[in-house]
């Protein structure tokens, strides 16, 4: 069986790694010209975590992990407003960079990937897709998996213009990480941020003094910057706290991770023998704070109907990865979409009241109840079978 996977991410490494270990020929094509270093802080728990335990990947992502010992909100001067010390017990939530996560899948991956490569025109039968590649060459595959992103070239191919499906959230996205010793132990192993109706900016210390920034920015209009550097010193230039310093270190634009915050809703995720995962058809956004998450559990679970289906029941292997993952990503989605205003307050009212809220979850015994709130759902998607699927 010869699978042909878009997009060099979390989704398309870990189907690779899959695939490949059950006897299938995997290729990937990824349009990036590199393994991609952009990205953010995220928190890497529930069933992506099952999933990198089965490929024995968490010892080195508990060495690459960072200790977020402290969530906080500052002013403008730098003042604490408000902050949650995370418990000890909390130990399966894994606070690393995204790239570091994709690296970790990366280097089990045995599978050949061509970079500057993406999908150009698809073509399938009953018995097989014909793939034609932005570099005039062609494959013959069983499979074609699109896992290259939110804004989906096998999927636009397959099913057409991707406003039909992308949901906007109303905010756009941006973060960089720059080097500089002093805001790096100014800030130390607290995520701070700062909030004010409509902007929020964070920082955290990563090793080697490198500070890593997120924007998030209530904004109407989905169209990106053309020089999102220039637009960061001007949407957030006069907030105070360490911005000053920080934007003056605003790297060249190439550098800068800058996004619609978005979900995509699809009816249906494959047709025929191509299918769409990740953020492709997944995508949860980042108020979800889930998807590397949803992205590993999704390639888990398409290995293993792949793998109980057999090679003469690809599409209706597909049919049922869509089956059990969906409805845990409808759940996170819905999760998302209600964190909004606890992650970017519209106003000053809502902003007093968040802090509050921290304050009382503060007390002793509330901490664990109040994280636990603020956990996506997703759980028990990982499970194996007696009869068929992967057992690892």
């Amino acid at each position: 069986m010869r699978a042909l996977i878009c997009g060099a991410g979390i989704a398309g490494l870990t189907l690779a790694w899959h695939l490949e270990r059950m006897g299938w020929q995997v290729e990937v094509v990824e349009r990036a010209p590199t393994l991609r270093d952009g990205g953010y802080m995220i928190d890497f728990y529930g069933p992506g975590y099952e999933v990198a335990e089965r490929m024995g990947l968490a010892p080195r992502l508990l060495e690459a992990r960072y200790p977020v010992n402290e969530l906080g909100y500052v002013d403008r001067v730098g003042r604490r407003t408000s902050r949650l010390v995370m418990p000890e017990s909390f130990n399966r939530v894994v606070s690393l960079l995204r790239t570091d996560l994709v690296r970790a899948v990366h280097d089990g991956v045995r599978a050949p990937v061509t970079y500057g490569t993406s999908v150009a025109g698809i073509e399938q039968d009953g018995e097989g897709v014909t793939v034609e590649l932005t570099d005039g060459t062609r494959r013959e595959v069983d499979l074609l998996v699109g896992a290259d992103g939110a804004h989906s070239q096998v999927r636009k191919l397959a099913f057409g213009a991707e406003s039909g499906f992308v949901r906007y959230l109303g905010h756009r996205v941006a973060a960089y990480v720059i080097d500089d010793e002093a805001l790096s132990r100014k800030i130390g192993t607290r995520y701070q941020m700062l909030t004010v109706p409509g902007r929020m900016a964070g920082a955290y210390a990563l090793r080697g003094d490198r500070l890593a920034l997120l924007f998030l920015c209530r904004e109407p209009d989905p169209t990106l910057p053309e020089d999102p550097a220039a637009w960061l010193r001007h949407t957030y230039g006069d907030l105070g706290w360490i911005l000053p310093e920080a934007l003056s270190r605003c790297p060249d634009p190439a550098e800068i991770y800058c996004d619609q915050v978005t979900q995509i809703d699809m009816e249906h995720w494959s047709t025929g023998r191509v299918a769409l995962l990740g953020d492709a058809c997944q995508a949860v956004s980042l108020f979800a704070g889930h998807g590397a998450s949803m992205a590993m559990a999704g390639a888990w679970v398409l290995a293993d109907e792949l793998a109980t289906a057999g090679a003469a029941r690809v599409p209706d292997a597909l049919a049922a990865y869509q089956r059990r993952v969906r409805p845990a990503i409808e759940e996170v989605q819905a999760f998302g979409r209600r964190f909004i205003q606890w992650m970017a307050p519209s106003s000053g009212l809502r902003i007093a009241a968040r802090d509050w809220m921290l304050r009382l979850a503060s007390l002793p015994g509330a901490d664990r109840l109040f994280l636990n709130s603020l956990t996506a759902g997703g759980h028990g998607l990982i499970v194996t079978r007696s009869g068929g699927g992967l057992r690892g």
